[in-house]
């Protein structure tokens, strides 16, 4: 029962309200405080009913575990969960992404207690997102020259320039293509290169607001935090959950049709065993880059044919490359077809004949797709060397997650179950792959249907 006593003082009128809680192990008792404070022309008696309301709310929080003085702020509270994921398991590259989003979020509701967050707050945060200049704080740079020819004359690698400036190889993609990249990487970038930086990047701000499905992650961070608060009893409901992001339109998935697909194929003919060899992977099995880069000859099943998937090659900044499991942490199995197999096996044995000629210099770390060391390769490179190859071809630009929608697509479109698709894909849940690729299966099921109006009504087309 919850005790009630009056206070005057110079602050005015307030009610000390008490919680008795039981004994802790020392058999002391446990109690919970809270003051409320008597607005400024209320009546005694009006005061003692509004505190007796509030006792009782307290008390019922208290006995459901919630503990109403809690003072910790979103922030600290945050650093916590993050520690705490980091700790049980979650991915490295999740765990980068919470980290980053942190630094839109503190200065915005960082300081807030758990308890005092509501819907509306974060709404007003999103929308905070949504207006202009919300970027304009941070410098973005892009290039000033083609990059990527710089490189070429001067006999550098993508791949040694990230290592050299210790930045991604997705940033030196990135900046190869003319697209924005942080100032901290150009300026590494141009010490590696030994060139000042207004010779190779134009510094400016951008006035854009942020897209909704970047500002969709920020929300979906304040989610996981707070219903890791809402299992431990810290506050009574997430308010994330209650409040309202803006809507992500879907795109349409990009990929190829059978025609210019059959074009790639045969401009492939002219390319290096390996490359080849990686791209007809990408084509046959639907396989995420980091997938193939992450295959090793021991998950190769020669006698079944088919692959292993269970691992990704990853690579961040701070840790460099690493392996990691698939997207969805599962495990799947994907046959291969017999000139699949083929082409392996002249890639092994080419494979065999380097690792003799590099002799005591080979690294043997069981890739399938290495450097010329042995070493594992960078998954981003695969993105670069295709788009050399669809330059040098004349091809349209070749993005390498695009042959998994060409594959998911064609498979639906010659009547593959969508839950085989989902499997082959490696999607945790089937409904992801029905959303993905909601236009192709809803061109299928019309044709379904057409089809059996046409055998049931015995309509002749035509």
């Amino acid at each position: 029962m919850a005790t009630i006593e009056r206070k005057e003082g110079k602050r005015g009128v307030s009610y000390l309200i008490t919680v008795h809680c039981g004994y802790d192990l020392h058999y002391r008792k446990i109690r919970h405080y809270k003051t409320w404070r008597v607005p400024e022309g209320w009546s005694e008696k009006r005061a003692e009913r509004e505190a007796q309301k509030i006792a009782v709310e307290f008390e019922q929080k208290i006995q459901q575990g919630f503990l109403i003085d809690n003072k910790q702020t979103f922030a600290e509270y945050a650093a916590y969960v993050i520690d705490l994921k980091e700790r049980t398991g979650v991915k490295h590259s999740t765990i980068r992404s919470y980290r980053y989003l942190m630094g839109r979020i503190v200065p915005v509701i960082g300081y807030m207690r758990l308890t005092d967050i509501r819907p509306q707050h974060l709404n007003n945060f999103y929308k905070m997102l949504m207006e202009k200049g919300v970027r304009s704080k941070k410098l973005r740079v892009h290039t000033k020259l083609d990059l990527g020819v710089y490189l070429e004359k001067h006999h550098i690698s993508r791949s040694l320039l990230a290592k050299q400036a210790h930045v991604s190889h997705t940033t030196v993609t990135v900046a190869c293509r003319g697209q924005n990249i942080q100032l901290d990487s150009a300026e590494r970038m141009a010490e590696a290169l030994q060139e000042p930086l207004d010779k190779l990047f134009i510094v400016g701000k951008t006035m854009e607001p942020l897209s909704n499905k970047t500002i969709k992650e920020y929300h979906r961070f304040i989610r996981v935090v707070l219903a890791q608060a809402e299992r431990e009893m810290l506050v009574p409901y997430n308010a994330a959950a209650r409040a309202t992001p803006p809507k992500v339109k879907r795109k349409e998935v990009n990929y190829f049709q059978p025609e210019v697909l059959a074009e790639i194929l045969k401009a492939l003919e002219e390319e290096p065993l390996k490359w080849r060899m990686i791209t007809h992977l990408l084509i046959v099995t639907g396989c995420r880059r980091g997938e193939i880069m992450g295959l090793k000859w021991s998950k190769v099943d020669w006698e079944n044919y088919r692959i292993k998937i269970d691992s990704n090659l990853l690579y961040a900044g701070d840790c460099g490359l690493y392996e990691d499991t698939t997207k969805t942490s599962n495990v799947r199995y994907i046959p291969l077809p017999d000139e699949t197999l083929r082409m392996l096996r002249r890639y092994r044995a080419e494979q065999n004949q380097l690792r003799l000629v590099k002799g005591e210099h080979w690294k043997d770390t069981d890739f399938v797709f290495t450097q010329d060391n042995g070493l594992p390769m960078y998954p981003d490179s695969i993105g670069s060397w295709l788009t050399k190859f669809s330059k040098r071809h004349n091809l349209p630009h070749i993005n390498p997650h695009a042959f998994r929608h060409t594959a998911a697509s064609l498979l639906i479109a010659n009547g593959i179950d969508v839950v085989t698709v989902a499997n082959m894909l490696g999607h945790s849940q089937v409904s992801t792959t029905d959303n993905i690729y909601a236009h192709i299966i809803e061109a299928e099921r019309t044709k379904a249907s057409a089809c059996l109006a046409d055998v049931i009504l015995h309509r002749k087309q035509g």
